[in-house]
């Protein structure tokens, strides 16, 4: 924090917590840095208490995917009463008048496995495995929107911005690379929520999930653009220096913002 001398203006209030709260956060931070130099690389904010097994999660979100009643949800009740009205009543529906009536699914159900999990004949080669997987069907929400459906799914919020599922799992067992993003995604919709789905919000900003374009690649052949960069190292040296330097002189001279560090994190990768 600057000294204040007799012939100093006062300090305002702003100044007093831009100096105050960041000198005893990096203090904080210093200490973080040293321990997690000295102890296993794959280290994690919430300590050893959470050992990860999980060497990686792959979350496979399908925007608009089938149906859960024509994969792995058997529902016997739609085929007994195909054709009848929708035996509840839908409050806030906006079209009642487009209210149709109960639809079998199209395609036949067996169980499959020691488990005696039901699949549907559209899956043939995963009915070979149910006895190596996990079905949740207990997660249930009270949205009927797509945005709505899609945000709870994402970060268990329709309305309030909380960390994505992404962000949590970096948050919470670290990555073995600090060289590269812990948390990455891949041509995720920009509609329905969009970076709220992948955003890290009061988590550090190096939890946020790095977006990686792959659509209409040419030739067929999806390819990570920029992968080699057309300057020579020591140039591509000299550029990031100039832009870390103006990063930490911003960081230094104004508010103090997690998303500035986030950005200095993000080129020293």
């Amino acid at each position: 924090m600057t000294a204040l001398g007799h012939n100093s203006s006062i300090a305002s209030r702003r100044q007093l917590l831009r100096g105050a709260a960041a000198g005893f956060g990096y203090t904080a931070l210093a200490g973080m840095r040293g321990l997690r130099a000295a102890g296993e690389r794959t280290a994690s904010p919430l300590g050893e208490h959470l050992r990860p097994r999980a060497k990686r999660v792959i979350f496979l979100f399908m925007h608009g995917g089938v149906s859960q009643m024509d994969s792995f949800d058997h529902k016997p009740r739609l085929v007994r009463d195909q054709g009848k009205p929708l035996p509840f009543d839908l409050p806030g529906l906006i079209r009642p008048d487009r209210l149709g009536k109960v639809f079998a699914p199209k395609w036949e159900w067996k169980q499959h496995g020691e488990c005696g999990q039901w699949v549907s004949e559209l899956f043939p080669e995963t009915a070979k495995l149910v006895d190596k997987l996990c079905f949740l069907k207990s997660v249930h929400t009270e949205g009927e929107a797509h945005g709505q459906a899609v945000l709870r799914l994402h970060t268990g919020e329709a309305n309030l911005v909380r960390p994505s599922m992404g962000s949590w799992v970096s948050y919470g067992l670290g990555s073995e690379n600090d060289s590269l993003p812990g948390f990455v995604c891949i041509d995720y919709p920009t509609m329905h929520g969009g970076v709220r789905l992948y955003g890290n919000a009061f988590l550090p900003t190096k939890h946020q999930g790095t977006q990686i374009k792959l659509r209409d690649a040419a030739d067929g052949s999806p390819q990570i653009r920029h992968l080699e960069n057309a300057l020579t190292d020591s140039r591509q040296r000299e550029q990031l220096d100039i832009i870390q330097k103006l990063n930490r002189q911003h960081l230094r001279d104004a508010v103090q913002d997690p998303r500035i560090g986030g950005v200095i994190d993000s080129f020293d990768l």
